[in-house]
């Protein structure tokens, strides 16, 4: 395969990265094997490097009684489908796998999660943020009921909703930068670890 760049935008010099982001990202890669690109490409502006971290920590990195944390996968994925964002499909297709241990889940997501192998709570939660993040104007009482029948409480759906537009702003990113995914994203979750 030939060498291809990581983005449109040129990386920053790691050596010269704020001492924080050079500890986060580093901290990444030990923990992962690698690090994914876009720590990279965030990177070039530290303060939006910070603040977006920050957020995607607050939204995806808790598990809730009404929203788990391979459910938070599924809404990124679901969406980034929707929205053709093929790095987020794709790196989070590998979280939400492992976090699942399913090692079909993320492909019938991105495909179609109507015809996808879950619940129907979860195929209506997925209903709502993908309204979220394509046609927001449109949420109406009726949806908030729909998923309140369901066992979603208000702080759930805004969970569901604040992910599917934080995504929306990082999917945007990602195909405005042209991002590549990192090769190492395609098997996590496929194939067992090697010990």
């Amino acid at each position: 395969m030939e060498e291809r760049a990581i983005c449109r935008f040129p990386l920053p010099v790691f050596s010269e990265l704020p001492e924080d982001i050079q500890r986060r990202i580093t901290e990444v890669q030990q923990k992962a094997g690698f690090v994914p690109n876009i720590f990279l490409t965030l990177a070039r502006r530290p303060d939006e490097f910070r603040a977006f971290f920050a957020y995607h920590d607050t939204l995806m990195e808790k598990e809730t009684p009404g929203l788990s944390m391979a459910e938070r996968e599924m809404i990124v994925v679901a969406t980034s489908a929707r929205n053709q964002c093929q790095y987020c499909v794709i790196a989070h297709g590998a979280i939400l796998r492992i976090r699942s241990r399913n090692p079909c889940i993320a492909d019938q997501l991105a495909t179609n999660y109507r015809k996808a192998d879950i619940s129907e709570r979860q195929k209506a939660m997925l209903d709502f943020a993908l309204k979220v993040s394509r046609e927001a104007e449109t949420v109406a009482e009726s949806d908030y009921q729909r998923l309140n029948g369901l066992g979603f409480d208000d702080e759930d759906i805004w969970d569901i909703g604040t992910i599917s537009a934080f995504f929306g702003l990082s999917n945007r990113i990602v195909n405005m930068t042209s991002m590549r995914t990192n090769d190492e994203f395609y098997l996590m979750g496929r194939v067992p670890r090697e010990k």
